[in-house]
């Protein structure tokens, strides 16, 4: 039989636990908010689709730009077009290229980019 000081500290441990996984759960949910998918391409100054919003024209093919501030984060939602992002201005340095559709946060901050062919 359990006593009623072991069952106090039963009920105390299952709270504490309880408590903990909830607001584990919240932190988790906050850390994904990502701007809901659409149509278009975006640049964000931010992480996880934050900051300054950079609109990228997804129908103008290999022409080189360089926003006004540097992006940490990207979502592209297309069919027919894809971004390559440069750690440099000019397209210079290392590249990453995105797909079609993503949605993710860059290896490092680019500071140009080219909208290419998928």
């Amino acid at each position: 039989m359990f006593t009623p000081r072991a069952r106090i500290r039963t009920a105390a441990a299952s709270a504490t636990m309880a408590a903990a996984l909830i607001g584990l759960g919240a932190g988790t949910a906050g850390a994904a908010g990502w701007p809901p998918l659409q149509e278009g391409g975006y640049l964000y100054a931010g992480s996880n689709g934050t900051g300054t919003v950079t609109v990228v024209d997804l129908d103008e093919l290999g022409t080189c730009h360089t926003p006004a501030k540097a992006s940490l984060s990207i979502q592209i939602v297309s069919g027919s077009s894809s971004v390559v992002a440069y750690s440099g201005t000019g397209c210079t340095g290392a590249s990453w290229a995105s797909g079609s559709l993503t949605q993710s946060n860059l290896p490092w901050a680019a500071l140009s980019y080219r909208v290419v062919p998928a």
